[in-house]
C-alpha cells in the first residue's frame, strides 16, 4: 500500500459559517460506529473536511485533507472507511488515530462506500464505477458488469450477497450474488437518486425534486408523495417500516409508527440543507449540512435535535432589493423552477433566478396602480393573473408573460390586504373578495368571475386561504383600520355561504396561512394588536399562540416543513418558530413596513416590504479550540520547534514547528505538575513546516508545557497563559 502525500489540519476554532455562502464549507456524509466516536466527511474551501469527535458531539477535531471532496465515510466496529473525489479511499480507526489513503485503480469521483463488516466493503462512482474489498479495503476490484457508464451516488449492502447502487436519471441495479452479476430495476423515476438502502424487508431510495421511492418484499416500487419539490438527500432506518429521510432546507422526515406518507417532522435547528442523517440506534443519531460546520444530534429518537459542541445559530435580514408601493402580498414561487421566484412592487413584475439573491425587473402591468396579489399558473406559466390598484380596483391577467393584459372585473378591494387567491389545488380556479361584501370564483383560469355568495358581511377581506385537499373549505380573513373588531369567516361549499368563526378587538386579520401537512392548524394575525392566533381544528374555534409585542401582519407556513412559521409585522420585525410553534425568535432590522413573506424551505426565508425585498440570513456559530495547518511544504533541514507567539497570550496562542521528515507526531501541552491537558497533534504528518493554533479558554491562569515527540525526537518548551 503506498501512502500519498496527505495534509492533516486540526481545525477546532471559532468559526461562522453562513448557510447561504456559495462557498461555505461543510459536510457529506456523517456514521458513528457506537454513537460515541463520530466522523463527518465533506468539503472545506480548498480541501476534504473532516470532523471528529470521540465523546458523542461535545467536542470537535477537524482535519483536511487537500484537494479532494470527501463524498462519503462508512464504519465498522473500529474502522472507518472514507471516499473521496479523486478515486482514493481513506482508512482510519473510530478513535483518534492516523488517517491512511488507499490508492484504487480509478481516478474519477468515488461517490459511496460502505462496509458490512471489517473486511467485505463496497463502494460506487462516477462512470458506472463499483468496487469490492475482501480485505478491510486495501484491495478493490471491480464489480460493475452490466452497468452503464452512468454516475452512481450511493451503494448499500444487506449482507455479502445482496446489494443495490442507485445514480442519477433514475438508475437503480440490485444483485442478490455479491454484485457479479446486477439486474436493473424500473422505479418509474427519471429524477436523480441519491441515497439507497437494502433492508431487510425492502428496498427504499431517496432522489432530487422530492423523490423517495419504496419497495417493500414481493411488492412493486411505489413513490411516496412527499408534497415538496426539493431534494431528499439522507436516508437511514432498520426496515421499511423505520425510516427517516432528511434533506431541502433542512428538514428530517420519518414513517415510524405507521405514518406512511412521512409527516412525522423531526423538530431541529438546521436551517440549511441537509446532505445526511444516520442513526446510531433508536435514540441516538447525527445529521450534517453541505453549507455549514455545525453538526446536530438528537438523544430521544428525533423528539428534539440540538447543535453540537456548543454552537449556536442567528438570524439576520438581508436587504435584497430596494423598490417602492410594495403591498399586499405579491411574492410567488416559480412553479416549475423551484429556484425561482416573483415579486410585484406597483406595477413593475420582478423575478430572481437564484433564491432571492437577486432581482430582476421582467414586465409592467398595463394600466398602472400597486399589486395586492400576484400568481404565475402552474398549469401554464405565461398566464399570470393580478388584482391591482385602479379607478376602480380590478383583476388583471396576461397571457403572454406580462407583454399585454387584460382587465377580468373591476371591483374595489382591501387597501391593505390580498384580495384574490388561487386555488393551490385545482389552479383553473381563483376567489375574489371585494370591498363591501360578495364573493367571486373564477374557474376558467381567471378568465372571468362569477359571484357565488352575496349576502354574508365581508366590509374589507384582507386575506383568503383554501384548505389544501378540500377546496370546499375556505377561509377569509376581514377587517376595516380603526373598526376594533378583525374577523374570520369560513364556507364549507366552497364560498357560497359564510359562518364567523372568530371576532377579536383589533382592527383587521391582515394574514392567514395553513399547510398541506397538516389542514387542521391555521395561524392567524391581526392589527393592531399584537397577538398571533392558531387553530387546531380546522379554523372552528381559535386560541392565542403567542404574544410578539408588535402588532402582526404577514405570515407564512414553510412549504416543505410544518414546523417552521414565520410571522411579520407592519414594520420592521418578525417572529420565527422553527418547532411546530412552540418556541419564537423576533428577527428585527428591516426597514419600511411589512407586506407579504413566502417561506419557500427551511433556508429560503423572504419578506416583501412596502420600499425593499429581504432574505433570512442564519448563521451558525461554532466555538472550539486548536487549529493546525501546514505553512510549507518545502522539506526542512532540520527538526525544530519554535517558541509560542504570542506569549503570554489570553486565550489563543501559536506553535510552529518544522519536520525533516515525515512520520507519527505528538504535540500535548502539559501543567505545571506534569499532567496532561490536552492533546494537540496525534497522528501521521508530512515533513515540512507545520502551525498550530491552541484556544486555552478552559484553563486556569499559570505555566504550562508544550512537548513534541517524532521519530526518536523530542523538544519542550514552556508558555505562560494570563487572563
Amino acid at each position: 500500500m503506498n501512502l500519498s502525500k496527505v495534509l492533516f489540519s486540526v481545525v477546532l476554532m471559532l468559526a461562522l459559517i453562513t448557510s447561504d455562502n456559495l462557498r461555505s464549507q461543510g459536510f457529506n456524509s456523517i456514521t458513528t460506529a457506537d454513537g460515541i466516536n463520530v466522523i463527518a466527511v465533506g468539503t472545506g474551501n480548498i480541501s476534504g473536511n473532516v470532523y471528529r469527535s470521540y465523546n458523542g458531539g461535545t467536542t470537535w477535531a477537524a482535519y483536511s485533507i487537500p484537494g479532494v471532496v470527501l463524498n462519503s465515510v462508512t464504519s465498522f466496529n473500529n474502522d472507518v472507511w472514507i471516499a473521496g473525489s479523486n478515486g482514493m479511499i481513506y482508512k482510519t480507526l473510530k478513535n483518534n488515530s492516523p488517517i491512511n489513503p488507499i490508492t484504487t485503480d480509478i481516478t474519477t469521483s468515488i461517490n459511496s462506500i460502505h462496509f458490512i463488516n471489517e473486511l467485505t466493503g463496497y463502494f460506487c462512482g462516477d462512470n458506472g464505477a463499483v468496487y469490492r474489498s475482501a480485505d478491510g479495503g486495501l484491495t478493490w476490484t471491480p464489480i460493475n458488469t452490466g452497468i452503464p457508464s452512468v454516475k452512481l451516488n450511493s451503494i448499500h449492502f444487506l449482507d455479502d450477497q445482496k446489494g443495490i447502487v442507485a445514480g442519477d436519471n433514475g438508475t437503480v441495479f440490485v444483485t442478490a450474488n455479491g454484485g457479479n452479476i446486477w439486474t436493473p430495476e424500473n422505479t418509474g423515476s427519471v429524477n436523480n437518486l441519491l441515497k439507497a438502502k437494502f433492508f431487510n424487508d425492502g428496498l427504499a431510495i431517496t432522489g432530487s425534486n422530492g423523490t423517495l421511492l419504496l419497495k417493500p418484499n414481493s411488492s412493486s416500487w411505489e413513490s411516496v408523495n412527499m408534497r415538496i419539490r426539493t431534494d431528499i438527500v439522507g436516508l437511514t432506518g432498520t426496515g421499511m417500516n423505520n425510516i427517516r429521510v432528511c434533506g431541502g432546507g433542512g428538514f428530517i422526515r420519518n414513517n415510524l409508527n405507521g405514518n406512511s406518507r412521512f409527516y412525522n417532522f423531526e423538530i431541529n435547528p438546521m436551517m440549511a440543507n441537509l446532505v445526511d442523517v444516520f442513526y446510531y440506534d433508536a435514540n441516538i443519531g447525527y445529521a450534517v449540512s453541505s453549507l455549514n460546520n455545525a453538526i446536530i444530534k438528537t438523544t430521544n429518537g428525533g423528539a428534539q435535535w440540538s447543535l453540537t459542541a456548543g454552537a449556536t445559530r442567528s438570524f439576520q435580514w438581508s436587504n435584497r432589493m430596494s423598490a417602492s408601493s410594495g403591498i399586499g402580498n405579491n411574492l410567488c414561487p416559480h412553479p416549475t423552477d423551484r429556484n425561482s421566484m416573483f415579486v410585484v412592487y406597483g406595477s413593475t413584475v420582478y423575478v430572481s433566478r437564484n433564491r432571492g439573491e437577486n432581482w430582476t425587473n421582467i414586465a409592467t402591468i398595463s394600466g398602472g396602480g400597486s399589486a395586492h396579489s400576484f400568481y404565475v399558473s402552474p398549469l401554464d406559466t405565461n398566464v399570470w393573473v393580478c388584482a391591482i390598484t385602479s379607478n376602480p380596483d380590478r383583476v388583471t391577467r396576461t397571457t403572454n408573460y406580462g407583454q399585454t393584459w387584460t382587465t377580468v372585473i373591476s371591483r374595489n378591494f382591501s387597501n391593505y390586504g390580498q384580495p384574490l387567491e388561487m386555488d393551490q389545488n385545482n389552479p383553473n380556479n381563483y376567489y375574489f373578495a371585494p370591498d363591501g361584501g360578495g364573493f367571486y370564483r373564477s374557474t376558467d383560469h381567471g378568465a372571468s368571475f362569477t359571484e357565488i355568495s352575496g349576502n354574508y358581511p365581508f366590509r374589507s377581506p384582507c386575506d383568503i386561504i383554501v384548505m389544501w385537499d378540500s377546496s370546499d373549505v375556505i377561509f377569509v380573513g376581514d377587517g376595516v383600520t380603526g373598526s376594533g373588531q378583525a374577523q374570520i369567516f369560513k364556507s364549507v361549499n366552497n364560498g357560497v355561504n359564510w359562518t364567523l368563526v372568530r371576532t377579536v378587538s383589533s382592527s383587521e386579520t391582515p394574514s392567514l396561512c395553513n399547510t398541506v401537512f397538516d389542514q387542521s392548524v391555521i395561524y392567524a394575525t391581526e392589527w393592531s394588536g399584537s397577538n398571533i392566533y392558531k387553530s387546531t381544528n380546522y379554523g372552528d374555534t381559535w386560541t392565542v399562540s403567542h404574544n410578539t409585542g408588535f402588532s402582526g401582519w404577514a405570515s407564512g407556513f414553510c412549504s416543505e416543513d410544518p414546523t417552521v412559521i414565520l410571522t411579520g409585522n407592519y414594520g420592521s420585525r418578525s417572529s420565527l418558530s422553527s418547532d411546530f410553534g412552540n418556541t419564537w425568535t423576533e428577527v428585527g432590522g428591516m426597514s419600511g413596513s411589512g407586506a407579504g413573506m413566502w417561506v419557500e424551505d427551511r433556508s429560503w426565508l423572504l419578506s416583501m416590504q412596502t420600499g425593499s425585498m429581504w432574505k433570512l440570513r442564519i448563521n451558525y456559530t461554532m466555538l472550539t479550540s486548536v487549529s493546525e495547518n501546514v505553512i510549507s511544504s518545502i522539506v526542512p533541514d532540520k527538526f525544530s520547534l519554535e517558541q509560542n507567539y504570542p506569549n503570554p497570550f489570553n486565550p489563543t496562542t501559536t506553535i510552529e514547528f518544522a519536520l525533516p521528515v515525515s512520520g507519527n507526531v505528538t504535540l500535548k501541552i502539559y501543567n505545571q505538575l506534569g499532567k496532561e491537558v490536552e492533546t494537540l497533534t496525534d497522528g501521521f504528518r508530512n515533513a515540512g513546516t507545520h502551525e498550530v493554533s491552541f484556544n486555552a479558554s478552559n484553563l486556569a491562569s499559570g505555566v504550562y508545557f508544550y512537548k513534541l515527540q517524532t521519530n526518536g525526537v523530542t523538544d519542550t518548551k514552556k508558555m505562560l497563559l494570563v487572563k
